[in-house]
Formats: structure tokens, sequence, C-alpha cells
């Protein structure tokens, strides 16, 4: 059985820029993310780890090679079919945790499960579930402004799963935190991913927390290899 969720090929970005001209972040990179494994993406600041993300989660185009997530090849696909893919099999984390300021905590989480068709009860329900297993579902009504930092990014965690999605993207996911802080939120982030027996391929400058995963990725020179 072919446990592959996520296949990067041969992946190729150059940018366009004032001097030298061009930019070329990524230079034949590859990876296979199978299911259920935690993989930890390091490199220097302006190496790509974002664009080789955004790539992966169909924010973004690669100049050549292939993106194939849970077995659907979205290479050459259009816009409707890559938002499809990415609504369904893809979840992400920022660094910010960009929830929606004007709608509480539960409401941030119910909102991407009816764009994808579930039912309102159906969406509720799943939310109080993701809440109560990152321990804020006391914290439900309240808007992100009323949470802490800790609070805001386990709710972030939460609306990335909402759709339960077969690959998790995270980019530098407890950036903002102060190390205990980073330290629980983390775990709480590692929980969630053995229990909804995901992929996971999570930007970190942390190396004590990239050590915790089941493999580092060092993106050298636009490749992927395993980090010393």
């Amino acid at each position: 059985m072919n446990d592959v969720t996520l296949r990067l090929s041969s992946l190729n970005k150059t940018y366009l820029q004032g001097t030298p001209g061009e930019l070329q972040v990524l230079r034949g990179a590859d990876l296979e993310l199978r299911a259920g494994e935690a993989v930890a993406l390091v490199a220097p600041s302006g190496a790509g780890k974002s664009t080789l993300l955004h790539i992966a989660g169909l924010l973004d185009t690669p100049d050549a090679g292939g993106v194939e997530i849970a077995g659907r090849n979205a290479s050459g696909k259009g816009d409707r079919t890559r938002t499809a893919i990415r609504r369904q099999d893809v979840g992400f984390v920022y660094q910010f945790h960009h929830l929606l300021p004007e709608f509480t905590a539960l409401e941030n989480i119910v909102l991407p499960q009816l764009a994808n068709g579930t039912s309102e009860k159906a969406a509720q329900e799943r939310s109080m579930q993701l809440l109560d297993r990152v321990g804020v579902a006391a914290r439900a009504d309240h808007r992100p402004a009323a949470l802490s930092g800790g609070e805001q990014q386990r709710v972030a965690f939460c609306r990335a799963l909402a759709n339960a999605p077969r690959v998790l993207l995270a980019d530098e996911p407890t950036g903002n935190l102060d190390p205990e802080t980073s330290d629980q939120v983390f775990a709480t982030l590692m929980a969630l991913v053995r229990d909804e027996g995901l992929s996971a391929l999570i930007a970190t400058h942390n190396l004590e927390l990239a050590a915790r995963m089941d493999r580092v990725l060092r993106l050298d020179g636009g490749v992927l290899r395993p980090a010393e």
C-alpha cells in the first residue's frame, strides 16, 4: 500500500529581482512524506522554506517539477482543482495565528468546515472536540484578542485540522512564542499530528524542536538533504 501523502518531484523555482536579476531558491527539490510522519524543515532565513511550503500546499506554482497530494497529481491543474485539493487535504499553520478577529475561537474553526460543505451541527461538534483536545474548550466563545499567544496558536492548529486534512504544513508555528509556551504548544501540535495520523512538514529555526520529529531535512542550495 502506498502511504505517501505528499510527493514533491524535482521542484524548481526562480524569482526575478533587480540585482543580480534572478534568484533560484529551489533547484530540483525532492520529498516524500508518509502518513503519520512528522518532518522538520530547517534552513537559514531567505533560503526558500516558505516558498517550498507554499508550493507543497498549492498556494504557489513551481517553474518545473511536480506536486502530488494524497495520491492526486496537482501539477498543471487549474485553480478550481488546486483549491479543492488544498481545502480537502492540506492544513496550514503559520508563525502568526491569522485568526479572524471578529469571530470567536469556535467560529474560526467552524467556518472552513462550512466552506467545505459540512453541516453547521457537525462543524460545531468537530470544532469543540478539537478545542477540548488542545485544552482551550473553555475559551471557545472568546475572540482572538482575548486569548493568550499560546491559546491563539492552539486555536490556529484546530482550524488547520478542521477539515481532517491528510497533510499539515507549518511555517515557524512557535516562532512568536516564549520558550516555555513554545515547548508546550509544540507538544500539543505533535499530539494532534499523532492522534490524527496525518503527515506534517514543519519549518523551524528551533533545532531542539526539530530533533523531536521523525526526520530533519535541510534546504541547502535549493535541494532538500538530510540534516547532519
